[in-house]
């Protein structure tokens, strides 16, 4: 596959260097292996300036979105009768998120505005959700679009390395494809196969004409959800395929830290970690409160909870076979939340 600006050999060198840092963290029993390998091979290469047999690390975001349908796919897989009866239970906790999200913003916000950070960026660079529409409300109100990146992608970072770091040691087993966890009940067969990657497509059109929150995720997600829960399908998406869609994603995030300036990560590092802190331990506390109230653990409260993307949260649960649609449905819901959060709040910088 040939994709116009990019340098095919540069590509395949950045994506063998990932996977060859994905199956040594897989074969270390690391959480999250495949993804948490490539990504930290990718960004140090990248944040160093290396350039492995003269090629830069490039990975273009077209290709890193190409495989997050994989991931609603995989989610959708989940979805049955008895999942969708359990949601309508799932008020108390959706209800909740419309407290979470503005109290997150605003300790963002404060510590940002308490490290020194302009009005303009401490305020967007705080969005606890929606990297993308976060930074171009960022961007229309004038702030620096480069300090709004670092500090969304640190902070998504940080909490895709945190958790499955943080349930590792608190449960002692493995989080992602280290766990050995299967995604499916049943093996996929061919004509299913056929029929999911039809559906898959078939998603990301629809959720984009409806403009679905996260469409490219979320409208496959749908599709997936509706084969399954009406019987058209019963196996899932492959295992080795997840695993080559962590490393494309991790190897994405990685790659983005290319030709950062070393002075502004530093700065932001600290204050993207310290907001990321805060963020999960209000997670935690709303997870402590309410997970009687839904009938689910505190850990998948939690992780409905947790500021991280999207896709990777999906991921999590997934591999911890953690009422995953049930995540999904809670960060789909923050998403929502942040961006209007962040757009009336733009109003009120202006």
């Amino acid at each position: 596959m040939l994709i116009r600006g990019v340098d095919p050999l540069a590509l395949a060198l950045t994506l063998a260097i990932a996977a060859a840092g994905g199956a040594v963290a897989w074969a270390l029993h690391l959480p999250l292996g495949f993804l948490l390998g490539a990504l930290v091979m990718t960004a140090v290469l990248a944040v160093s300036g290396a350039r492995p047999f003269g090629k830069p690390v490039t990975l273009p975001p077209r290709l890193r979105f190409s495989f997050v349908p994989v991931i609603g796919v995989s989610i959708g897989g989940a979805f049955t009768p008895e999942v969708a009866q359990a949601a309508l239970g799932w008020g108390p906790t959706l209800a909740a998120l419309c407290v979470f999200v503005p109290l997150a913003h605003l300790a963002g916000y404060a510590l940002f505005r308490w490290g020194g950070l302009p009005k303009t960026e401490a305020f967007f660079g705080s969005v606890p959700g929606g990297l993308l529409e976060s930074i171009q409300l960022g961007e229309e109100a004038g702030a620096d679009v480069r300090l709004l990146t670092v500090l969304h992608f640190l902070r998504l970072i940080g909490t895709i390395v945190a958790i499955p770091m943080l349930f590792w040691g608190l449960t002692g087993h493995a989080v992602g494809s280290a766990s050995g966890a299967t995604l499916s009940r049943v093996a996929l067969t061919p004509g299913e196969a056929v029929i999911l990657i039809a559906a898959g497509l078939a998603g990301v059109g629809i959720g984009r004409a409806l403009r679905f929150p996260a469409w490219i995720m979320t409208g496959p997600l749908a599709a997936s959800a509706a084969l399954h829960g009406l019987g058209f399908v019963e196996g899932g998406t492959p295992g080795w395929l997840v695993a080559a869609t962590q490393v494309v994603l991790g190897c994405g995030l990685g790659a983005r830290f290319a030709g950062i300036d070393h002075a502004m990560l530093i700065r932001a590092g600290r204050l993207a970690a310290l907001n990321g802190v805060v963020a999960l331990g209000l997670a935690l506390g709303f997870a402590t409160a309410l997970h009687w109230a839904v009938g689910e653990p505190v850990a998948a409260v939690f992780l409905a909870f947790a500021p991280g993307g999207l896709a990777e949260m999906g991921l999590i649960a997934l591999s911890l076979k953690m009422s995953v649609i049930f995540v999904t449905l809670h960060h789909v819901a923050r998403i929502i939340l942040s961006v209007t959060v962040a757009r009336i709040g733009a109003r009120w910088l202006a």
